[in-house]
């Protein structure tokens, strides 16, 4: 059994200037924002991906869960240009896309936020949201002298704060490693939220969180969700996926061993089919 329909929407999101925007409804939902077909990626005589496929669709979040060696790192780093496959295509929007880079990936609109968190702790908030995105200030001070606009990125990095309904964090040059776990996840994610025009990719967000702070993190994620982007979610909590995913996409032994939903299986069948227990119908 498959459950390859897209879900429906009501809003999207635009991306100006790192900022959120909210914009027209696309009235398609029925074409994949960011696609995937027969992803190959060997390592040596070790096979990583074996003819992967996978369709994320806007609005939507797809959980993508399986045993380690599954695959599940090497699909994503596929998808963003941390490894180039050996065959396969990869489409944005429709359009084949060839990712050599992780920059090409975020220049395209895809963000990920690792497991391990890619925050300067010694930096504020508001320098973490815009790092290696920083802005100068407007007229000769910052295209001659280069100056930073540092009073502007602390306003707008609190106002991305706020739109996403994130109540922790209020001060926007406090420095991060002043922040609780949960909190700094809240940056990361803020910040892809910010800079990912069509696609965020989670890897392990609520990993090594209390249970308030990972129900926090799943409420962002429904807040990206309502915003329009679609949201690749790699856990191996099954109860946060079966909470929050619309779709889930199960990895085992370097292929695809099908997409569920959580209305259409339980988190037991789920993990049958993730050890290879159960096999779903074709």
């Amino acid at each position: 059994m498959s459950a390859d329909a897209p879900p429906t929407t009501d809003q999207s999101v635009a991306h100006q200037g790192g900022l959120f925007s909210t914009a027209e409804p696309s009235s398609d939902r029925t074409h994949p924002v960011l696609s995937a077909r027969g992803l190959v990626k060997t390592f040596g005589r070790v096979v990583g991906l074996d003819g992967v496929d996978l369709d994320l669709y806007p609005g939507e979040v797809l959980a993508v869960i399986g045993d380690n060696g599954a695959g599940k790192s090497t699909l994503i780093k596929c998808l963003t240009g941390a490894l180039v496959p050996d065959s396969g295509e990869i489409r944005l929007d429709g359009q084949v896309v060839h990712f050599k880079r992780p920059q090409d990936a975020r220049d395209a609109g895809i963000e990920t936020v690792y497991q391990q968190l890619a925050v300067i702790p010694a930096l504020d908030i508001a320098s973490n949201l815009y790092l290696a995105r920083e802005e100068r200030r407007p007229g000769p001070l910052g295209s001659v002298f280069r100056m930073l606009d540092k009073k502007g990125m602390k306003e707008r990095a609190g106002q991305a704060v706020q739109d996403l309904g994130i109540q922790t964090i209020q001060n926007m040059g406090q420095a991060v490693e002043t922040l609780s776990g949960g909190q700094r996840q809240a940056v990361a994610v803020s910040r892809a939220a910010a800079f990912g025009g069509k696609v965020v990719i989670l890897d392990e967000p609520t990993a090594a969180l209390g249970v308030k702070e990972g129900n926090q993190v799943l409420e962002m994620i429904r807040q990206l969700r309502d915003r329009g982007l679609g949201i690749i979610l790699i856990s191996h909590n099954m109860p946060h996926v079966w909470d929050v995913a619309d779709r889930i996409h199960i990895q085992r032994l370097g292929g695809s061993a099908g997409v569920i939903t959580p209305s259409s299986h339980s988190m037991t069948d789920g993990v049958a089919v993730m050890t290879g227990a159960m096999r779903l119908q074709d």
